[in-house]
């Protein structure tokens, strides 16, 4: 294929591409500045487990003819409960508690699945249909969106600081209950709203990649914040940009265009590191 104007224009023209471009633009906000709380938390495997227990959710939904976002968030919700109450009353860690409940979850989706067998193939739900978003998608992503960013924006000092010391966040009289699962409520959203999208196993990479490479990138939180949501809509823009000419499924290239920008900011750091390194030796 000569390449020209025309030819890189050529995405833009089929509704298909648009639709997939827009739901990216929508869902790369939210994301991104979750991600940040969750870098800054150490809650990384919240969001996996979250985004995987998701799917009983789902299918419980389905066979009960609810809307598939109350089944989602409903076992995203349970999860996260669970595990606050199982890591909080017992010798077990946390990290340990979330990768029984997660697996568990997720395994019980998988057995409920294959037994109602419903309409919607178990590849959307995993790893999304991105060339499927259709208007209902968009309403339902920028809604959520809108939410979630709307509460980031109004409370991200109360909840940076709840992440950074939370014995600080209470005696400030802070409501660290409510801070506390309050974010695990805007987790459980956010998967919902990018499930079409990326899907369920790599909403995980959204939620974690961005605010990683801007935590290597930048030093204050507010600055964290912005570039975040840069790196997570400028990678799922060129990811399914890319992935038109690759022939290849858009969530999974997105992600690759994300760890590919971590390895960059990461060896920029370590640069950074050994010239300062030189020049105080």
């Amino acid at each position: 294929m000569e390449f020209s104007l025309d030819t890189a224009l050529l995405p833009f023209q089929f509704p298909f591409m648009q639709n997939a471009f827009l739901i990216a633009a929508i869902v790369a906000v939210p994301t991104a500045l979750l991600s940040c709380f969750l870098v800054l938390k150490g809650w990384a495997l919240m969001g996996d487990a979250i985004s995987h227990a998701v799917l009983p959710g789902i299918v419980l939904a389905y066979m009960l003819g609810f809307p598939l976002i109350l089944g989602a968030f409903g076992a995203g919700m349970f999860t996260a409960v669970a595990t606050g109450y199982l890591a909080g009353n017992s010798r077990v860690k946390q990290d340990t508690v979330m990768g029984v409940v997660f697996s568990g979850m997720f395994g019980l989706g998988i057995v409920l699945y294959v037994a109602v067998k419903p309409d919607t193939h178990l590849d959307h739900i995993l790893f999304g249909n991105m060339l499927g978003v259709g208007a209902a998608d968009l309403w339902q992503a920028g809604v959520i969106s809108l939410l979630v960013a709307g509460v980031l924006a109004l409370k991200w000092r109360d909840f940076l600081l709840h992440g950074f010391d939370p014995a600080q966040a209470r005696a400030s009289g802070l409501a660290v209950g409510w801070l506390h699962y309050g974010l695990l409520a805007l987790i459980s959203l956010t998967i919902v709203a990018t499930l079409t999208a990326a899907g369920l196993i790599l909403a995980v990479g959204l939620l974690i990649a961005p605010g990683a490479i801007a935590f290597l990138l930048v030093r204050r939180f507010s600055a964290m914040l912005w570039v975040s949501v840069l790196v997570c809509m400028g990678s799922m823009l060129a990811g399914i940009y890319a992935s038109f000419y690759l022939d290849s499924a858009p969530a999974p290239t997105v992600i690759l265009v994300l760890t590919g920008l971590f390895l960059l900011a990461f060896l920029r750091r370590q640069l950074r590191i050994r010239q300062l390194a030189r020049r105080t030796g």
